[in-house]
């Protein structure tokens, strides 16, 4: 039977906790609306609040079904800083990610968030955790290869950036990490 994750961690910094249904509103002015923070993510820039809420319902169902899903970033103050997660494929593989609201960036808050990915990983089991980043999302890359992911490659019109060119598969540097 897999372990569940954590609902909320404490980290030095972060409150790392799953979403709850009356964070739509602050998802959506915090990170979720904003073009320049969406950019290179694989998922469209929320347009309206249902878009969040949709978000939300995914989040409720990647917990109930793999018992660990999307988490949300806080300052120990309150105050919404981004997402992670870590998105089961299998029993012992994981995918993980993370998105900043504007004001978050350049603070180590993603560095602080994928290492407490890890360490959830590592507490249900999880063998392998890999993220995927577009090629020219060179910040992000640099997180992953901080936190000891191994740049493997880079898979060729992989996955769509919906906010960069609707349609279109662009290539990805895929990281990974064995744990």
């Amino acid at each position: 039977m897999q372990p569940r994750g954590p609902e909320r961690i404490e980290t030095t910094r972060l409150i790392v906790r799953r979403p709850v249904a009356s964070d739509a509103a602050t998802i959506f002015a915090r990170y979720a609306s904003d073009p320049e923070v969406t950019k290179f993510l694989g998922w469209p820039t929320h347009r309206s609040l249902d878009d969040t809420r949709g978000f939300l319902k995914f989040s409720d169902i990647e917990w109930k079904r793999w018992a660990v899903g999307p988490y949300l970033l806080e300052a120990h103050d309150g105050r919404l800083l981004g997402s992670t997660g870590l998105s089961l494929e299998t029993a012992s593989r994981a995918s993980t990610g993370f998105v900043l609201a504007k004001d978050s960036w350049g603070m180590g808050y993603a560095t602080e968030a994928l290492q407490t990915m890890t360490i959830v990983a590592r507490s249900m089991n999880v063998r392998r955790v890999y993220a995927i980043c577009h090629v020219d999302h060179h910040t992000s890359a640099h997180v992953l290869e901080k936190c000891g992911f191994e740049r493997e490659g880079i898979l060729r019109a992989y996955a769509e950036f919906p906010n960069l060119a609707p349609g279109e598969p662009d290539d990805v540097c895929c990281y990974g990490l064995v744990l």
